[in-house]
């Protein structure tokens, strides 16, 4: 059993972080007790963490009021425990969002399934944020 924490994602935390795992985001102005909401997401070279949302969802209103969040990554069931929190301040992106989407979609997606395409290619069709994590904290454990 192994725990850690620390300021940044550790090279063994990225390589984690790009599964196609569900992250679960919790932001600081949220509701109480928090409602953590399960996100793509990807964790970028420069380690930060980011996902994509549309201008009106509530965390983006949130977020402007208090750009604190936390996003938990599990290992799924069948394996050994695992998991990464990443806490720390966001900022909100106009650019790179549909980007960030299609890669996700590839990611999380079999897009050779039409359905799954045509879902892509919906969420492509709307306006788009890109919400970055920049971490401050994070935690680790291992089993």
């Amino acid at each position: 059993m192994a725990r850690m924490s620390t300021s940044t994602l550790t090279a063994d935390d990225l390589e984690f972080l790009r599964r196609p795992l569900h992250g679960f985001l919790t932001v600081a102005a949220g509701p109480l007790p928090p409602q953590p909401r399960p996100v793509w997401f990807e964790a970028t070279e420069s380690g930060t963490i980011q996902l994509f949302t549309t201008p009106d969802a509530a965390k983006v209103r949130r977020l402007r009021r208090d750009p604190r969040a936390s996003i938990v990554v599990a290992a799924p069931v069948n394996e050994r425990e695992r998991w990464v929190s990443v806490t720390g301040r966001t900022t909100i992106e106009t650019d790179g969002a549909r980007d960030l989407a299609s890669r996700l979609g590839a990611r999380y997606w079999d897009l050779d399934d039409p359905i799954r395409a045509q879902d892509l290619a919906a969420i492509l069709a709307e306006d788009q944020l890109r919400i970055v994590l920049h971490p401050e904290t994070v935690h680790r454990y291992t089993y």
